[in-house]
């Protein structure tokens, strides 16, 4: 299993004010499902980020396309495949 750094830049604040309960629901539903690690939002209003888990890219993206934020146009997307070193 792979984790993957998904950035969620602010694109709209209103949108993203108005679908933050369908976001959060999704996101809970991921993790329900053990294919996030982390997730949270940056505190100086600029976006979110969320640690998927999978093994390849193609799988985050297609979750990542469904999250209201970004169907909505609320926020944008950056995917990076992420190594944790401890």
């Amino acid at each position: 299993m792979n984790y993957f750094a998904v950035f969620l830049p602010m694109k709209d604040e209103e949108k993203s004010k108005q679908y933050r309960t369908e976001h959060l629901s999704y996101l809970e539903e991921k993790v329900k499902e053990g294919k996030i690690f982390a997730k949270g939002r940056f505190v100086d209003g600029t976006g979110g980020l969320v640690i998927y888990q999978a093994n390849r890219l193609e799988q985050v993206e297609e979750m990542v396309k469904k999250d209201p934020y970004v169907i909505t146009g609320a926020r944008d997307y950056e995917i990076h495949e992420w190594e944790m070193s401890r």
